[in-house]
């Protein structure tokens, strides 16, 4: 079975620290968890600081909380937030179950949704014993190579609807080329 902490150190990889760019449909966030992500697990967001500088970049009026998340409060919002949205310890392989968890790290239920169709099931966004028992009844590394590339047509497709976010494509295509099938 898969297991969380595997993945762990890909997300955070690609996430690295506090960012808030203006253009990022994400907001301010750090580590990759969304200030939305963040108050949606409990934490206060209304201490803001001024400011914040980090080696060439300074930002205003930043989350206090969310800046100085700790390490733990990272592992409980992706273990409740996003593992365990794809209840991903009940999938047997563990490179599938790292791409749908970052895919849904990534692009909210697009994530759950996009395999569901891929799987020929109900697109619902909710992984149920079905959805589980479809990923699990797949050849691995067929299912894992038709998640990647739908994973990038979704990021081009998101690219050219969107020609704010185009900015960010090749960082998007970057991350997913990263996840590789490993037997």
């Amino acid at each position: 079975m898969a297991e969380a902490k595997r993945l762990m150190p890909i997300i955070l990889k690609w996430e690295g620290g506090y960012v808030n760019n203006p253009l990022d449909r994400g907001g301010e966030t750090n580590k990759g968890i969304t200030l939305a992500a963040w108050q949606a697990f409990g934490h206060n967001v209304s201490e803001k600081l001024v400011s914040v500088t980090e080696g060439k970049k300074t930002w205003c009026n930043v989350t206090k909380s969310l800046y100085e998340m700790t390490g733990e409060q990272w592992l409980e919002i992706f273990k409740n937030g996003y593992w365990n949205r794809w209840k991903a310890d009940r999938i047997i392989d563990q490179s599938v179950a790292n791409i749908l968890v970052d895919w849904v790290w990534s692009s909210g239920i697009h994530g759950i949704k996009i395999p569901q169709k891929l799987l020929g099931l109900q697109a619902d966004g909710t992984v149920g014993e079905k959805t589980l028992e479809a990923v699990n009844a797949s050849e691995p590394s067929a299912i894992f190579a038709g998640i990647k590339e739908a994973r990038l047509e979704f990021v081009k497709a998101l690219s050219a609807s969107n020609p704010s976010q185009a900015c960010f494509l090749s960082g998007w295509k970057n991350r997913i080329n990263d996840f590789n099938y490993i037997p």
